[in-house]
């Protein structure tokens, strides 16, 4: 299987452009090739397939082999590797998701995309659609006891399930322990990505992300979005907003009027190779 190694702002997953190839099984494939110690090494898979009604199809699966529905870092270097692989000369490239059809808007310097906005969508904010089993039309600043500890959560869905909490610190939080205990509450029947948010002006939010099926990751693109509405909704940040993680800083701006978010960032071709499966 030929493949191409991409990121953005270090959310990195491994690509196949299946208008020339065929992936079998993709969710076995995406656990082989997520090992960082046996395999390439990577946040999941993510298949480049045509499509009946964009330009393109992104169909991704997680570094556990579930099924995700969208991911913005893999959309911004889906619409990258189209552009400079040669398959679209489209500067504004539509691609289907399991959330629906995104619009990217590629900056094109050189020959080659570097900068990549992505209408993202409406954010979703009733608790039974994003999915989350609280009551009332937004769960919006609710206390909630999770491991134990009582948590004040918002839970926006940008084409994933979304749960932000705001905290004083998020270098020193334990992760590995703090994050499973959310994905797996049986407040979240479909599990959920938590973020972990501190507030460092009204423009500027510095996050760090547990995604469902992957641990922690570098960037989360629908995760930075859910979170730049979350800290709107609550009254701690204004548009447009930076979100800073891991791997790098998304600006993020929500249009209060047609509800859809924009989400701008980079994205990056490290490698390509084959693998033997």
């Amino acid at each position: 299987m030929h493949f191409t190694k991409m990121h953005g702002i270090g959310n990195d997953y491994v690509y196949v452009d299946c208008t020339r190839e065929t992936v079998a099984d993709p969710a076995r494939t995406a656990i082989v090739v997520s090992d960082r110690h046996f395999g390439i090494g990577s946040d999941g898979l993510i298949l480049i397939k045509p499509s009946d009604e964009a330009d393109f199809e992104m169909d991704m699966y997680n570094a556990d082999g579930s099924r995700g529905k969208m991911c913005g870092n893999g959309i911004r270097c889906v619409g990258k590797y189209v552009y400079d692989h040669g398959l679209t000369d489209k500067t504004t490239v539509r691609i289907a998701t399991g959330s629906g059809v995104k619009i990217l808007e590629l900056t094109v310097e050189d020959g080659k995309a570097v900068l990549l906005k992505v209408d993202m969508g409406a954010a979703i904010l009733k608790p039974a659609d994003i999915p989350v089993r609280l009551e009332g039309d937004r769960a919006v600043d609710v206390p909630v006891t999770i491991g134990g500890k009582e948590w004040r959560i918002t839970c926006v869905s940008t084409g994933n399930p979304h749960c932000v909490t705001f905290v004083p610190e998020v270098e020193d939080l334990p992760l590995e322990k703090i994050g499973p205990l959310f994905e797996n509450d049986d407040i979240f029947p479909d599990r959920v990505n938590t973020e972990f948010v501190k507030v460092l002006d009204d423009h500027t939010l510095r996050m760090r992300v547990w995604e469902r099926g992957s641990g922690e990751t570098w960037a989360c693109g629908t995760g930075a979005c859910a979170t730049a509405v979350a800290a709107i909704l609550n009254g701690l940040a204004q548009n447009p907003v930076t979100v800073k993680l891991n791997g790098g800083d998304l600006l993020i701006d929500w249009d209060r009027e047609s509800g859809h978010i924009f989400m701008t960032g980079p994205a990056t071709e490290v490698f390509e190779g084959d693998i033997d499966l």
